[in-house]
């Protein structure tokens, strides 16, 4: 049976998750949290395979993103409020418990349900950002640099410059991408190459050139790349970004001293006991988890971890959504089998 993707809204008195559905409504759930700048359509060609499967899959719009609830202060976006966002999700669907799967900033919220909420989670699934027990801050991420690449002199944050200029130039960071948001679009969206191996990531620029995009303040007008972006998806990314602005999704980098402070109210120390699968992009330089120690945490810290490398950029689900989706079902069926509906 092939099911519709269909649309929804949660509500509670604290929130408002738009959300993406498909599979049968009493099957497992299956939620994939989107990261920056994305929307729930990133998972466009996860949904239908997932829901086919076996699984109710869904997709939210996180906060300040698309339909859902968009806030005006920057504390409004810190990791605390964003996972019980989820929470409330969870019960709309009327379950306890569902399988998670994040990419990008949608990780951390991953984790931290895994780290805060272990009773809510069946097993957790994180692309592209590993487990920090300590928190997904510049604090942490700061020692696991690889210095052969990231000089200390040159690049003090290494690939993590970027997180800073947000902290000294929000402003300017916001309006440089609302400047010609259609660009901003074709221009983040991009496919990874293996001819980045080894460079610096140009996140690592950032504040060396008081600005993304070189500091033009404004995004280069470039094709938009197909392997990553349908043209209908690019003009709902960018339909959704002009009405909403730039201000909530960049203010999930202003909350780094609450997240860590957060990060240590986790359970048992930080450490995870349920099912982990992590994916690794070969292509994606700025969470590059194949050369650095950027991983080792997370393998210090998960008790059944699972790890794949996808041969792709950071946008993985979208350049190559068949290795995604074939290393997801894999481990969802050698590691969570008992809660896969088979008719």
């Amino acid at each position: 049976m092939m099911f519709p993707v269909t649309e929804h809204m949660a509500v509670s008195e604290r929130h408002r998750t738009f959300y993406l559905s498909c599979g049968a409504a009493d099957a497992t759930p299956l939620i994939f949290v989107h990261g920056w700048p994305e929307l729930s359509i990133s998972w466009r060609h996860q949904l239908p395979v997932f829901a086919a499967l076996g699984f109710r899959a869904i997709a939210p719009d996180m906060r300040g993103y698309g339909r859902s609830s968009v806030y005006p202060r920057h504390e409004d976006y810190a990791l605390e409020p964003i996972v019980a966002d989820m929470l409330d999700l969870l019960a709309a669907l009327g379950r306890d418990k569902a399988v998670w799967v994040g990419h990008d900033w949608g990780s951390p919220v991953v984790w931290s349900l895994g780290s805060h909420h272990p009773e809510r989670c069946l097993g957790l699934v994180n692309l592209c950002v590993p487990y920090l027990p300590g928190g997904f801050t510049p604090g942490e991420t700061g020692a696991l640099i690889d210095r052969g690449v990231y000089p200390e002199a040159e690049y003090p944050a290494g690939q993590w410059e970027y997180q800073l200029f947000y902290q000294e130039n929000f402003a300017k960071a916001v309006a440089d991408f609302e400047a010609d948001v259609a660009a901003t679009v074709k221009a983040l969206f991009r496919k990874g190459s293996a001819a980045g191996k080894g460079q610096p990531s140009r996140t690592a620029l950032v504040r060396r050139d008081g600005g993304w995009f070189g500091g033009a303040g404004r995004a280069p007008a470039v094709p938009r790349d197909g392997d990553v972006l349908s043209e209908a998806d690019c003009s709902v990314h960018v339909a959704s970004l002009q009405r909403n602005g730039f201000f909530g999704p960049d203010s999930w980098y202003m909350n780094h001293a609450r997240n860590g402070a957060f990060a240590r109210q986790a359970r048992d120390g930080g450490r995870l006991s349920m099912p982990v699968l992590f994916l690794h992009g070969a292509f994606d330089y700025t969470c590059e988890t194949l050369v650095s120690r950027l991983a080792e945490p997370m393998r210090a810290s998960c008790a059944d971890l699972s790890e794949a490398v996808v041969q792709s950029g950071h946008w993985m689900a979208q350049e190559n959504p068949v290795a995604v989706n074939a290393a997801l079902a894999r481990f969802l069926a050698t590691k969570l089998a008992a809660v896969w509906r088979d008719g």
